[in-house]
């Protein structure tokens, strides 16, 4: 479990640690679609996936909404969490490696809690942004 930072020594600007992952593999996928329930074969079944006009298979957006989740859950404990939203920007492709980032930007206080505001990301090995999210934060 994290320990959460104290919000007086967040800044804006100030960087989360970044969250490498491995390259996404086709295990990987199989395990999501059991472990989620979605089953739809376009992220397991290349001949499906080609069907449709695509070159492979690719990851499912709500695993790679997940690994914001991780980012932002190593930093804070999940109890601290209190928004996490995002907007897919493009495809995650089986063998693409994926790093997640956030940054503080903003902080403030509301409802009698202390919340820091974060941009969050997962880019691929070649730069380009595959998610992008904001999350809100309670500290203390």
């Amino acid at each position: 479990m994290s320990t959460a930072p104290k919000f007086d020594d967040i800044k804006v600007g100030d960087a989360l640690p970044p969250l490498k992952l491995p390259p996404i593999s086709r295990h990987q996928l199989a395990l999501y679609c059991g472990g989620s329930g979605d089953h739809n074969p376009i992220h397991v079944d290349i001949d499906f996936a080609k069907k449709f006009g695509f070159k492979d298979v690719f990851a499912h957006g709500m695993l790679s909404m997940a690994f914001l989740g991780r980012l932002v859950t190593s930093w804070v404990p999940q109890t601290h969490l209190r928004r996490l939203g995002t907007r897919f920007t493009s495809i995650t492709w089986v063998g693409d490696v994926i790093t997640v980032t956030g940054k503080v930007t903003g902080k403030r206080e509301e409802g009698g809690q202390k919340l820091v505001d974060l941009e969050v990301k997962c880019t691929n090995q070649n730069g380009q942004d595959t998610l992008q999210g904001e999350a809100t934060v309670a500290l203390n």
